[in-house]
């Protein structure tokens, strides 16, 4: 098992399998794009353009918060980023999101940290306890909106509510950190250097609550161009909707970057604010707002990479 492990290892490492799974997950997400073209086209006619650069900037803020919120965990936990190193980690790895398994940005990140001297242990347990963050701070804004939701969304998803006091014992440090030494003894792997703290657990908390009302921002933004009112009341139906969307979405482990089950939940949040019609319309530019975001942020750390191996070289 060791030597097969090992094997596995080294294949990740290598330069054609690291070159093979970028060009392949930057062609996935462009797909998701494509594919759905003049739908797309469709759903921005009439939309003031204002409105809709607005959101791809909220989009684009949404997926920084993200990435600030895995380097304060990250720093916590022992390894300390500059800003430039951590947007070719983070952004890179995250174009795993858009193959199926939802696995391959933690393993990206995995492989990338490396490069930094990051032990793959330390990168895999960031990212898994900053996915932890996400879901219960995801589930309590869903709880929030629940009371105002709709019968059906009640009936169909009330159960995330269920989920939120089993993840925020799991987030409790004393928890935690003895759930990580015992993941690590069971696969025979030496314990984190540095454990999780309570400072940690909540910086990242605090960036990740920014994060998902900046989302709701791009959502919010998007039903106003198409006919909601601009209202706090839709504001915060916006920011518990997405927050609860993604949080079902990412349960759902089967479907890449929570296709299809993100945008059913999302629709049934908005169901009572737009027409039928102005529904799709939103939970399809939010998609791909966020797609288009995750393009640029990863297409431009890749860049980027290029750009900083290619001095090494000429050194």
């Amino acid at each position: 098992m060791s030597l097969l492990i090992k094997k596995t290892v080294d294949a990740l490492r290598s330069t054609p399998v690291r070159v093979g799974f970028l060009v392949l997950v930057v062609l996935l997400a462009v797909y998701a794009v494509v594919s759905q073209w003049d739908d797309i086209v469709a759903a921005m006619a009439g939309m003031n353009p204002l409105l809709l650069l607005g959101s791809l900037l909220a989009g684009m803020i949404y997926v920084l918060l993200t990435m600030l919120a895995w380097r304060v965990l990250l720093a916590d936990m022992g390894t300390t980023l500059p800003l430039s190193a951590a947007f070719r980690v983070f952004f890179v790895s995250q174009l795993g999101k858009y193959m199926p398994g939802g696995v391959w940005n933690i393993l990206a990140a995995a492989e990338l940290g490396a490069d930094h001297d990051i032990p793959r242990r330390r990168s895999v347990s960031v990212m898994a306890v900053t996915v932890i963050v996400s879901i219960v701070t995801g589930a309590a804004l869903a709880v929030v909106m629940m009371p105002f939701a709709s019968d059906q969304l009640r009936d169909s998803y009330g159960w995330v509510s269920w989920t939120l006091p089993v993840f925020v014992v799991m987030l409790l440090p004393p928890v935690l950190n003895r759930l990580l030494a015992l993941v690590f003894r069971l696969t025979g792997r030496p314990p984190l250097e540095h454990p999780v703290s309570w400072s940690g657990i909540g910086a990242c908390t605090a960036w990740t609550l920014v994060a998902w009302a900046v989302a709701g921002i791009q959502v919010w933004l998007l039903g106003i161009g198409i006919g909601m009112a601009g209202s706090p009341a839709t504001l915060a139906l916006c920011i518990g909707g997405y927050a609860m969307a993604w949080t079902v979405g990412f349960l759902i482990v089967f479907v890449p970057a929570g296709a299809g089950v993100r945008e059913g939940v999302l629709g049934l949040v908005l169901a009572g604010s737009l027409t039928t019609g102005g529904v799709v319309a939103v939970v399809l530019l939010s998609r791909v707002v966020l797609t288009v975001a995750d393009l640029v942020m990863g297409g431009g750390s890749l860049l980027t990479m290029r750009r900083v191996s290619g001095l090494r070289h000429t050194k």
